[in-house]
């Protein structure tokens, strides 16, 4: 009986941590570390490229950041790591055909509400890795690098892979 407490306890002192910034207002957008992928421009051509990049940036950012367990760790391991970004999303420009280059920077920027399965970001100004491909004013991807709440290596949105700790302890005590 004092293992099934513990098991609840632990169950629902997680999902409070992983939860709680969430529900916790304005402030909340403090906690989290945006990814923002913006195409060159909406031609058809710009788009499919802009999700490859997208692809091999993510594949890229996952090690790095897996250890990561502050916003400010993951802010300092990007910023570590702009060049290299940056060589990602050229190699495959380059590699399509393109001639234009991508360039990663942070900035605080606003972002419209998204839902993430049940955890919903309302709206608002965020810390955020922007990548400009070109010139950037082409429709864009986002999702969250800190905590890496959403990588996938698809354009369909339920494709999650979770690489945050606390998530990777909630599903370990529900196996």
């Amino acid at each position: 009986m004092k293992w099934i407490v513990c098991f609840i306890c632990v169950v629902i002192l997680g999902v409070l941590i992983f939860c709680s910034p969430v529900l916790a207002g304005e402030d909340q957008n403090q906690d989290f570390l945006r990814i923002h992928i913006r195409a060159n421009s909406n031609s058809q051509e710009d788009q499919e490229v802009k999700y490859m990049v997208k692809d091999a940036i993510v594949e890229a950012l996952i090690p790095l950041l897996a250890d990561a367990n502050t916003k400010n760790e993951a802010i300092n391991i990007i910023s570590q790591n702009f060049d290299y970004i940056d060589n990602v999303a050229n190699k495959v420009l380059e590699e399509q055909g393109f001639d234009y280059k991508g360039h990663s920077r942070l900035d605080n920027e606003e972002f419209p509400t998204r839902v993430y399965e049940n955890i919903t970001l309302p709206a608002g100004n965020y810390d955020a890795v922007i990548i400009d491909l070109g010139t950037g004013e082409g429709n864009n991807w986002w999702c969250l690098v800190y905590p890496a709440f959403c990588f996938t290596k698809t354009q369909i949105s339920t494709n999650y892979v979770y690489i945050s700790k606390i998530w990777e302890i909630i599903n370990s005590v529900n196996k």
